[in-house]
């Protein structure tokens, strides 16, 4: 029978058919105009727009793309058509304005095989409400942002004082120390405990989540999500998925454990964090059908807290430190506010209303460092007409918050570090409406206070003791200002001295 068909088949004549059939989905893509899809660069078959994109810096790529194109443009990352949105004014009106049209989150095919739907982060629909709105009930009721927290978060500035004075002013890489000191913060809040920077399963659990999120904005990974096929084909190539995953499942893994060790303990009437919260509604809830307090979301919740919570505050105090010893006059004058306004004593947050100096520092650290310069990517709950474009339900958007922290139109200096962006004429501190670095709307960060909180109490608490220098022989205009690739963005390698003020 096949031996009848297979000689009726010319190759060239098929070869043709695909590449007419190519070239006419070409075509139809590039159509676009007022009151249709948004303008964009015309994409080839497959490829896509991939041609125009950096993808090591595709947040740089995306901003020369809208001054071209303007504040909403498609482009399209392999065959998957992506609406971005640029510059402070647009991305305010998509995310606060269109809060409901804009709101879902975007699953990309790395998360999807990773986190599965569950959790707080990258889930949508009625699990993600009810898991976003019990925690950030439950967080705030252990204190997030408020004075418990605080506390917490003086004690473990003590514990990491102690580390950086154990170098005696050698030049040392601040990475882990700092991770460890920051994870601690959500641990406490989370589990009901702190961990020893020594504990040897607390240390592998924030690094595999620290590699995850840095191997998450790596190129294989971006050709990965635009290309999942290439799992099935090529599977031996994708390294980094393969190590995502891993780590993943090995880190949940240790949060069954520790959830099972809080189970057996529980005391509804003693409750020690967020997962006590949990396991108590997941009693209650226990005989009703479909219930969303199941282990899978407790887990995978936890599990984002705990990388969220750790990586955004870690690597932003990290780029605080680094830009300390980079500019020193800047160093100087927080550390003349510092010794003015608090002497000796330890830093408490009420200190920040009479630190405006410093508080502008710390805020034009969160603007220059803009760590998460993509956002998380959303996607379109209905049918929206945005600023006269159609865009169709499920298009992915990527709110481009670099073009928001650097908008020309909002800061005067905007790619230079300038603590003055947050500063009146008499040296009041000012808010500024552009400063996004946590997003906005509906999927704004949920540790949005704990944050702020953390950033002000680490930072002042290290620039009260240390002076922050580069290691002897590198001078300040060495140090290296050029992120590293991620899904955030840290600064690159680096070791600093932190010298004993006292």
């Amino acid at each position: 029978m096949l031996e009848g068909i297979l000689p009726q088949i010319h190759p060239p004549v098929t070869l043709l058919g695909v590449v007419l059939v190519l070239l006419l989905l070409y075509l139809l893509s590039s159509t676009t105009g007022p009151g249709k899809e948004p303008p964009g660069p015309r994409p080839l078959p497959l490829l896509g727009n991939l041609l125009h994109l950096d993808l090591k810096r595709l947040q740089v790529s995306l901003c020369e793309l809208s001054k071209k194109y303007g504040p909403v443009f498609t482009i399209h990352l392999g065959p998957k058509k992506v609406v971005v949105l640029a510059g402070y004014k647009t991305v305010k009106q998509a995310l606060v304005n269109y809060a409901e049209e804009f709101g879902d989150r975007e699953i990309s095919p790395m998360f999807r095989d990773t986190i599965k739907g569950h959790g707080v982060l990258f889930s949508n629909g009625n699990s993600w409400k009810e898991m976003r709105r019990f925690s950030l009930t439950n967080l705030r009721d252990f204190g997030m942002g408020k004075r418990r927290s605080e506390e917490k978060i003086i004690e473990e500035s003590r514990y990491l004082i102690e580390v950086f004075e154990n170098f005696k002013g050698e030049p040392f890489d601040t990475t882990q120390p700092v991770n460890y000191s920051v994870s601690n913060i959500i641990c406490a809040i989370v589990y009901g405990t702190r961990f020893d920077y020594a504990d040897p399963a607390f240390k592998k659990m924030v690094d595999r989540a620290n590699e995850n999120i840095r191997l998450a904005g790596s190129v294989e990974i971006r050709l990965y999500n635009m290309f999942p096929w290439l799992r099935w084909c090529c599977g031996w190539w994708l390294v980094n998925r393969t190590q995502i995953v891993k780590n993943t499942e090995k880190n949940l893994e240790e949060i069954s454990g520790l959830v099972q060790g809080l189970r057996d303990t529980l005391n509804s009437q003693d409750l020690r964090g967020f997962v006590d919260s949990f396991l108590v509604r997941q009693q209650e809830e226990s005989d009703q059908l479909g219930s969303y307090f199941h282990n899978n979301n407790l887990q995978y919740t936890v599990g984002n807290l705990f990388a969220a919570g750790t990586d955004t505050t870690g690597t932003t105090l990290r780029w605080g430190l680094l830009l300390m010893a980079k500019y020193p006059h800047i160093q100087d004058q927080v550390q003349e506010e510092l010794s003015r306004v608090i002497g000796d004593r330890e830093p408490r947050m009420e200190d920040r209303r009479n630190l405006p100096y410093t508080d502008a520092v710390i805020h034009e650290i969160q603007r220059l460092a803009n760590i998460v310069p993509m956002s998380i990517p959303h996607t379109t709950s209905c049918d929206v007409t945005f600023q006269g474009y159609v865009i169709k339900k499920g298009t992915t958007v990527i709110p481009l918050l670099t073009s928001v922290l650097q908008d020309e139109e909002e800061w005067e200096t905007p790619h230079s570090f300038n603590p003055g962006h947050f500063l009146d004429e008499k040296g009041c501190f000012v808010k500024k409406d552009a400063f996004l670095p946590f997003s906005a709307g509906r999927r704004a960060c949920l540790g949005e206070s704990l944050a702020r909180m953390e950033l002000f109490l680490f930072f002042t608490f290290l620039l009260q003791r240390f002076r922050f220098t580069p290691p002897p022989g590198v001078s300040e205009e060495d140090l290296d200002l050029t992120p590293c690739l991620g899904f955030t963005l840290n600064p690159s390698p680096h070791r600093l001295c932190a010298v004993s003020r006292t």
